[in-house]
């Protein structure tokens, strides 16, 4: 019986954490076992946005504060890994992403010979399209 390891990008770790429409689905994902990786990227990535929500006012400082906390305390194995450059050229070919999405399905087939059962969470539509047509989609959609 193999572990279930979900890869978390910067839009599931929001949900997560802030209420928006995708919300219960990556509460869902939080409370399953198995190992949830977060990257570098996707930390950098999710502390500029909740400054920026700090900063433009949709957030109070204390709702900043306790975000960042939960983050911290959030189930997540903090992962430095960077993906393989050999990826890159056929990856932008395939698919229509942005370099930070682009980055973050690299790393995900990346992991996959020594984690053959990862997934990539994400509630991007274009990299959930991507992580699918590359056997990476976990069972739920991105929805809207």
């Amino acid at each position: 019986m193999s572990i279930e390891v979900i890869y978390w990008d910067t839009s599931a770790i929001l949900s997560a954490l802030l209420q928006d429409t995708h919300t219960p689905v990556a509460r869902s994902h939080l409370g399953r076992k198995g190992v949830h990786l977060v990257s570098s990227l996707a930390g950098a990535e999710f502390h500029a946005c909740i400054a920026r929500l700090l900063r433009d006012g949709h957030l109070v400082a204390t709702s900043a504060q306790a975000t960042l906390l939960a983050f911290e305390q959030g189930p997540w194995r903090r992962i430095t890994t960077l993906p393989s450059w050999e990826l890159y050229p056929a990856l932008s070919s395939r698919y229509h992403l942005r370099g930070a999405d682009l980055w973050h399905l690299a790393l995900t087939l990346s992991l996959r010979p020594d984690l053959p059962e990862i997934s990539l969470l994400t509630f991007d539509n274009a990299l959930f399209a991507a992580a699918a047509g590359e056997g990476l989609a976990p069972a739920t959609s991105p929805g809207p």
